[in-house]
């Protein structure tokens, strides 16, 4: 019997979208970024979250999406970041220009801090 391999969960692999889900409560698909490290644990943090992001929004804007999950065809989306820790200076640039992007192609976008 093989065991299946999963990709890491998380901001720093891009290739995986962590977790799809629909949201009743805002009548849209959620699409969930998870960034469990806290803000400057990585030198490559904000480069990976950039690069994550743009592959959701690939994902979102090339159909992907729907092709995978027909259901959500004419369904909101919302890009959110699940954080452990509140962005600082160093991060809020990126998260405001990713805001402005998403908000331009009609894609809601969040930042969801975690208190553990």
């Amino acid at each position: 019997m093989v065991e299946e391999q999963r990709e890491a969960r998380g901001v720093h692999n891009p290739k995986v979208v962590d977790l799809i889900r629909l949201d009743p409560e805002h009548d849209e698909v959620v699409l969930l970024m998870l960034e469990q490290r806290s803000w400057g644990a990585a030198p490559e943090q904000l480069r990976q979250l950039e690069e994550k992001f743009n592959g959701y929004l690939s994902f979102v804007l090339d159909g992907f999406l729907v092709a995978q999950f027909p259901q959500y065809k004419d369904v909101p989306v919302c890009i959110r970041l699940d954080c452990a820790s509140v962005p600082g200076d160093v991060e809020r640039p990126l998260l405001a220009s990713m805001l402005s992007f998403a908000t331009s192609v009609e894609i809601r976008f969040e930042v969801n801090v975690i208190q553990g």
